[in-house]
Formats: structure tokens, sequence, C-alpha cells
């Protein structure tokens, strides 16, 4: 057996910066009571102009990855993509990026967990190198959310919270088990599924049912019970959280920097506090790109990075929870 061990990271975010106000353009909405409920001050969507989407982005981000890893791209055996919001309906965004990186014809799998989507994906990953399958393997996650989202006062709770953004990270065989990925912690609860949902379309509500409706057909667009998903996430990051230290016989002392999922800035907050951590070990940067779903672990992780915030020998701690409701933890020795 083997451990797996990050050794290249890259992010890629759109050009484009979406203010808190310039939304209050779009709908009944300030920057006040955006920060005040969420912690975004702004954040990063697509323009109509570009050719971004959930896969190019991924490919940008994927290329710094690679480049940084100091490998060839006939290095990497298998890609791992996570997303929410793919190009296409079928097939998944893995295999365009198998085409956009012009990779051997190696394999692809896409991941669909949503906000959990990246922890799920490198938890996959660990898996087929701990196994000797692959030795290295691109993991992806990327969000085009802003063309789906509901841009009237209607939808103002959801959308205020959602960026686009992608990132991507190479993760490679190690040999000493003291080091790389040291346990991956995954759960699911699906009889709330209906608290944080995109119902349409799908086969049995596919687009001709919703152009037919006599009525306004919102299905389409985000749902969230916000108040019900706050209590259910603020449990689960802890449990997740207290189980991965414990498989590997950790305190919360032991932990050198937390990267939640950024959801909200509130939830990331609560969780520090529950655990008596010092701002020095939460990494966030919801405030600058806000919601990237299945992008926003490993955007913030590569950030964290780049800022000189991790080095080698540190304890990391990754951890998510979303729509399903899925949540996982993935505790690593950089």
């Amino acid at each position: 057996m083997y451990n797996s061990k990050i050794i290249g990271l890259g992010y890629y975010v759109p050009d484009n910066v979406v203010t808190n106000d310039d939304l209050s353009k779009m709908m009944d909405t300030d920057d006040a009571w955006i920060q005040e409920r969420t912690g975004i001050k702004e954040r990063r969507w697509i323009k109509k102009e570009t050719d971004d989407s959930s896969a190019v982005m991924g490919a940008k981000a994927s290329r710094i990855a690679i480049d940084r890893s100091g490998l060839a791209k006939e290095d990497i055996d298998f890609v791992v993509f996570a997303t929410m919001t793919p190009d296409y309906y079928f097939p998944g965004c893995g295999v365009q990026i198998q085409d956009m990186l012009e990779l051997n014809n190696v394999g692809a799998i896409d991941i669909r967990n949503q906000c959990s989507g990246f922890v799920y994906a490198l938890s996959v990953a660990d898996q087929f190198i701990k196994t000797g399958m692959y030795k290295n393997i691109l993991v992806v996650g990327a969000e085009f959310h802003s063309n789906g989202l509901d841009k009237s006062t209607r939808g103002r709770g959801v959308t205020v919270i959602f960026g686009d953004g992608a990132g991507a990270c190479v993760l490679s065989r190690e040999e000493d088990t003291t080091k790389g990925i040291l346990s991956t912690h995954l759960h699911s609860e699906g009889k709330y599924a209906d608290k944080l949902i995109v119902e349409s379309p799908s086969i049995r509500h596919w687009v001709p049912d919703i152009l037919d409706s006599k009525e306004e057909d919102l299905s389409y667009f985000p749902y969230m019970d916000g108040t019900f998903v706050f209590k259910h996430a603020v449990v689960r990051f802890s449990e997740v959280i207290r189980e991965g230290l414990e498989k590997n016989n950790l305190t919360k002392e032991d932990i050198d920097l937390l990267i939640p999922h950024q959801a909200n800035l509130r939830i990331a907050q609560f969780i520090q506090k529950k655990f008596g951590l010092r701002d020095n070990q939460v990494f966030n940067n919801i405030m600058k790109y806000g919601n990237t779903t299945a992008a926003s672990v490993i955007i913030a992780l590569t950030e964290a990075w780049e800022e000189g915030k991790i080095k080698e020998g540190d304890t990391v701690v990754l951890a998510a929870f979303g729509s399903g409701f899925t949540w996982g933890s993935v505790i690593m020795k950089w």
C-alpha cells in the first residue's frame, strides 16, 4: 500500500468581479445585508463573451497544477473531475479535460457531489493510488454557476452566494506512509436532498415539460432552505473533522490549517470557535470568490499554499458539507 500526496496545485477564476453593490442594481439587496448573512464581498462571474466554462476553467487550473508538479502531461494516469455544473448533460467534463490537455487515452470520471465534490474526488483518487492502480492522478473541481441563477429579487437568497471558478491538483504516489493523505471520511443523508436542490431539467421533467408549463416553472433554479442547511452543516462539519482527527490519533491542537468548504463565512467562524482554533489555523477566501461549490476547497488550498500558509510537515484538514446531504473530510500531512 502507498499513500498519495499532492505535488502540484493550481486555480483559475474569471476576470469579471461582481461586487455586492453590483448585485444591488439587479435585485433588492445591499452590501451590508449580504456581508452580514454570508461574509461575501464579491465573487467572479463568467462574462458571456468569453469561452470559459466548467471544463475550460478546469483545464486552465490543471495546466498550472501539472506545471507546478514538475511532471509532463504524459505522466498523468487518470482524471477525476468534480462539478455540479457540467458543460453538457452528458458526457461529463472529465473527458473534455482529457481532450483539452491532450492527455494520453487515460480514464476519466466525474463526481457529482456538489459542495463535497472535491473532497469526494480526492478520496476516490487517493484509493486508486493507495492500491497501486495509478501513480499520478489529476483531480479537478470547477463550477459555472452564474448562468443558472435567478438574478431577480426572488432569487437573492441563493444568487448572492455563488461564484464561478476552478482548481486542480496532481495527486501522486508517496511511499512514505507518514506523508500525504492519511485518511478520508465520507458520509451522506439523502432524506434531506430536497433542502438544497435543482429539480429540473431531469429525465422526469425535461425541457419540453418546463416550456409547456401553464404556470411559471422555477424548478430549474436552485432552491435552498438556508436555515435548515446551516443547522445541519455546523453539526456535520464538526463530526467529520473529529472523525478524521480521532482516526489518526490527533487532537484539534495538532491542526496546522483547516480549510473548510467556502459555503458561508458564518459556518466557518462557528466551526473555528467550536474547535478553539486561532485565525491563522483556518483559511477562508469566500469574501473574494463566494461559494464555488466543488471548486471552493481546492481554490482555497491553492491560495493558502501560494501565500506560504502551508509548510512541509503541517497537518492540513479539508472538510466540506453540502447538497445531498453529503459531507466529508480529508486529513493530510504536507
